[in-house]
């Protein structure tokens, strides 16, 4: 990890060049966990939203690989990760101890779950999710791949409140935005799965105050030049 991740930054300033500047798309779910992360660390950033077929030369400039979220920190280092971006952000501050920063091998499990979803699961989703757009004939044969992962949570949702324990961590917002999408495939059928756990888990997502405000929409920033302050709250 670099060791910028670990700079306490953002302390409270009227001076706004000196904040964090992050690129994203709203429904992009990498980026939407990575502002869930920056959120829930009640960290100031500088929100840039675009479309990704328009892309703004300043972020292609610093990342060529063309893909969101991209923070760029102060100092000008840039994470273009979502993951790193999120572990930056509760490396700054954690008020709800995300990291369960108190339990040894806390982390290190939860980053084996989230790499887990990232790749396994990920693919499976964008399998199942192509399959139903066009109208292909092996939509259930691709949901029941993705079930196995489902079924996980379920489990471990049976057992606690939230993915590792009756605290919310970091696993929670990373794997949240990609569950939504799951869940969007084919609703009907969601509605009525047998997994209740998950739907109340990501139900408490979808209904709170919090995503609310991370899925705000906001001008495009080519549109007008404006950065938003998010994550301040």
């Amino acid at each position: 990890m670099n060791d910028t991740f670990h700079e306490k930054s953002n302390k409270k300033t009227n001076d706004t060049s000196m904040l964090p500047i992050i690129y994203s798309l709203r429904n992009c779910p990498y980026a939407m966990r990575a502002r869930l992360a920056i959120f829930k660390a009640k960290q100031a950033v500088l929100l840039r939203d675009l479309v990704l077929s328009h892309k703004p030369a300043e972020m292609i400039a610093v990342s060529p690989k063309g893909t969101v979220p991209v923070l760029v920190l102060a100092n000008g280092t840039v994470i273009e990760e979502s993951l790193e971006v999120m572990l930056w952000a509760l490396q700054q501050t954690d008020p709800d101890d995300l990291l369960h920063c108190q339990q040894e091998g806390a982390l290190p499990e939860m980053l084996s779950l989230i790499n887990e979803f990232d790749n396994d699961f990920k693919t499976s989703l964008e399998a199942y999710k192509c399959a139903k757009r066009y109208q292909e004939d092996n939509v259930t044969q691709c949901r029941v791949v993705c079930q196995q992962y489902i079924e996980q949570l379920e489990q471990c949702l049976t057992e606690h409140t939230f993915l590792m324990s009756d605290k919310e961590s970091l696993a929670d917002i990373a794997l949240v935005p990609f569950i939504r999408q799951f869940a969007r495939v084919e609703r009907q059928w969601y509605l009525q799965s047998p997994y209740p756990m998950v739907r109340r888990w990501l139900n408490s997502y979808l209904q709170s105050p919090v995503f609310t405000k991370v899925m705000a929409k906001h001008p495009l920033w080519l549109d007008n030049q404006q950065d938003v302050l998010f994550g301040a709250n």
